[in-house]
């Protein structure tokens, strides 16, 4: 039996549309999944409670101690004293006139006392100290062509240094002569008897003044190969 078919039951013409149509709905399902999802996951997000511990810090509480604040000081007053008016004041002359012959006395600076130097000091170091006449050179030559070796040295082999201390005065005379380190065999009594035989000494001056100054002097003794 052969069958019979019209244009309008024919679903084959209408394929390509039912396609479209399946597409449509299938895009649309998958839309809505897409949106619910977002929406479930911004509504959880907004409305999720979450509880969260805060721990309170306990403040000690303190006692504040009142601070005493010392009395204000009394206020001075002031006293009126009546004073009667029957004193007698004597009368006060006051030249402010001057003539030709006014003597005017001049006005004087107050002096400036230097420290007195005193005299019987005997300065150790000063600004200027004392001089043999001629320099040391010539005190060299005179202790050479003055001294004598001591015999009681000679004999003995002794030799070496006498240190000598005097004082050169302000007038340049040698006082006060001692041995400050001798060598024996006689070489002390030797270099104290020349030491006084020498000539004045050019003073040492301190602040421009001739001064007291203690000094010493080596002497060498030295034996002759």
């Amino acid at each position: 039996m052969k069958e019979k078919k019209s244009a309008k039951a024919n679903l084959e013409t209408r394929r390509g549309l039912f396609i479209e149509i399946g597409l449509i709905v299938v895009l649309a399902l998958v839309y809505m999944a897409f949106e619910l999802k977002s929406y479930e996951k911004i509504s959880a997000l907004q409305f999720e409670r979450t509880d969260v511990l805060v721990e309170e810090e306990m403040v000690e509480i303190t006692q504040q101690e009142k601070i005493e604040l010392p009395p204000p000081p009394p206020q001075e007053t002031l006293t009126l004293v009546e004073v009667e008016d029957d004193v007698v004041v004597e009368d006060i002359i006051i030249d402010a006139e001057a003539t030709v012959t006014t003597v005017i006395e001049t006005w004087e600076p107050p002096k400036v006392v230097e420290e007195e130097i005193v005299e019987d000091e005997i300065f150790v170091i000063v600004e200027s100290p004392p001089d043999y006449p001629g320099g040391d050179e010539a005190r060299l030559n005179f202790l050479r062509n003055n001294i004598k070796y001591p015999q009681m040295a000679r004999e003995a082999g002794i030799q070496g240094t006498v240190y000598v201390n005097f004082t050169v005065e302000k007038d340049g005379s040698i006082t006060q002569v001692k041995i400050a380190r001798g060598i024996g065999g006689g070489c002390d009594e030797e270099a104290v008897r020349v030491t006084k035989m020498m000539p004045k000494w050019k003073a040492g001056k301190q602040r421009g003044k001739e001064v007291r100054v203690s000094f010493n002097m080596p002497i060498k003794f030295t034996l002759q190969d």
